[in-house]
């Protein structure tokens, strides 16, 4: 099972990282078109769509890379506190009250919205150059598939933490600047507190 959950997690953080490399595209994009108004008293035709579909895609694809690293936003600083069961216990319930019935409505209801798009070759209105938006829209119920098999993984980690009263191992590839300085404070705690 544990070869599972890191396959997940693997896929979920490749497509993470993969898309994360629109930043730079959208930085290009966004100076471009800075020097062509500013500069050059040229403004594009396309950066305002470039920049809203690459802000779209980003935002959308960390989702599932979010949810793989547990770095979604939660009461931190109560759920901390809680035993690990208590977590595991409360994580499940919400992923079945809350996160389930939203992705798939996130999927069902971008299905249609992209195929709609699709059928109509929907073109964007707001700006001259219009480029088609059905690519972009069908990143909804794609990244709806990938965070619903990632919610599969997370409700599965609530299940072993329950039977074993440990959570199972994440796949780490970074860690967050708070979770380094929090830990190197308590080994400091706890060297000091030896030595006492």
């Amino acid at each position: 099972m544990q070869r599972f959950l890191l396959l997940v997690d693997e896929i979920s953080t490749w497509l993470g990282k993969t898309f994360a490399w629109t930043i730079l595209l959208l930085t290009f994009a966004i100076c471009y078109e800075v020097f062509r108004r500013y500069v050059l008293s040229d403004p594009t035709t396309w950066a305002y769509d470039a920049e809203y579909i690459l802000y779209g895609t980003l935002f959308m694809m960390a989702g599932p890379y979010a949810l793989a690293r547990n770095g979604h936003v939660r009461g931190d600083f109560i759920y901390r506190a809680f035993p690990v069961r208590r977590q595991a216990w409360l994580d499940l319930i919400l992923y079945f009250l809350f996160f389930f019935p939203a992705v798939l409505a996130f999927i069902l209801s971008g299905w249609a919205y992209f195929w709609l798009s699709f059928l109509t070759n929907e073109h964007s209105s707001a700006s001259p150059a219009g480029p088609p938006i059905w690519p972009f829209k069908f990143l909804i119920p794609f990244v709806g598939c990938f965070m619903f098999l990632q919610g599969i993984a997370e409700v599965i980690r609530c299940i072993q933490c329950l039977k074993t009263g440990e959570w199972p191992q994440r796949l780490h590839d970074v860690e967050e600047m708070e979770k380094l300085i929090l830990e190197q404070a308590e080994a400091a705690k706890a060297k000091s507190g030896a030595s006492q």
